[in-house]
């Protein structure tokens, strides 16, 4: 079991995709756990080319229910389906999403055995197991929207040489020492902290479409990775407004306020996309660690 965060970014136009750009979709991975985050149309084929596992898939969280951002669901729903898919499968979304994929799924018809999971959900945590939580805020985009938050909660772990010099083998001994318990074998007592490091907690942030609003520097605050729509550059901040998207600059301004540690930008415009150097340079001005990934690219923490 890896302890490591990747994030696959599926698709990184915004509404209209290009030769090299799909609609938006990004894959969490953390251990046994794969999240998806938008399901644009094609999403289900960038998981092919990603040599990634469909039924694999453990939860999908809906940002919004724009075209850009839903019309793949359908697809890969039915391919599950299809697939042997044997999981109960969660998909989260703001308010009203439940009427929607129902609707939907009266309209395609199709037979399937899986258990489907849908919660309309708010702001706060509305996940949480022993290894992460999932957070939600509401942004502002003119219909029901929500930012999403991952976090890897810190926790002990064992460090295997140590453990394997001092002879201990593995049973119910080992399970103290990662709770932070001493133990005692032969009467001889084994420390905790002599065989254990703390795994610090990562925290994603993603934030899709919205207009500038309060409620952003606060949900992405201390963020390893703030992962934004990015649609317009800094001399479009009119037009921005008036379709509710975010600027390069804008954005770039809250991950310097927010001291996130890496700023990733997506949902960029096709209009950028012969000079998408520029935008990329508009943001490492206000904020050095910026990245402008390319549809299959992803990033790993550990």
């Amino acid at each position: 079991m890896t302890s490591k965060v990747k994030l696959t970014f599926l698709g990184t136009s915004d509404q209209i995709p290009s030769r090299s750009r799909n609609h938006t979709s990004i894959l969490l991975n953390f251990n046994e756990e794969n999240i998806l985050i938008d399901c644009g149309e094609g999403t289900q084929r960038q998981f092919r080319k990603a040599n990634l596992n469909l039924c694999k898939i453990t939860k999908i969280l809906i940002s919004h229910w724009h075209g850009d951002h839903v019309l793949g669901l359908p697809g890969l729903l039915s391919t599950l389906a299809l697939s042997g898919y044997n999981k109960s499968l969660e998909i989260y979304g703001p308010k009203g999403i439940k009427s929607k994929i129902d609707t939907m799924l009266k309209l395609y018809n199709f037979h399937r055995e899986y258990n489907l999971i849908i919660k309309e959900i708010e702001s706060g945590i509305f996940f949480e197991n022993e290894g992460f939580y999932l957070e939600a805020e509401e942004m502002e985009h003119g219909i029901p929207c929500l930012a999403y938050g991952f976090i890897k909660k810190d926790y002990l772990r064992i460090d295997k040489k140590k453990f394997e010099k001092s002879g201990l083998k593995i049973g119910p001994e080992l399970k103290k020492l990662k709770e932070g318990k001493n133990i005692k074998i032969d009467g001889k007592e084994y420390k905790f902290k002599d065989f254990t490091f703390t795994e610090d907690k990562k925290k994603v942030s993603i934030v899709m479409d919205t207009k500038l609003n309060k409620r952003i520097i606060p949900f992405v605050k201390n963020a390893d990775l703030f992962i934004s729509e990015s649609t317009y550059s800094s001399e479009l901040e009119k037009e921005a407004e008036e379709h509710l998207h975010l600027t390069v600059g804008q954005v770039a301004n809250i991950a310097k306020k927010a001291k996130v540690k890496k700023l990733i930008l997506t949902h960029v415009s096709s209009r950028y996309l012969k000079d998408l150097k520029s935008l990329l340079d508009e943001s490492k001005k206000i904020f050095k660690e910026s990245y402008l990934p390319r549809d299959l690219d992803f990033f790993i923490l550990e």
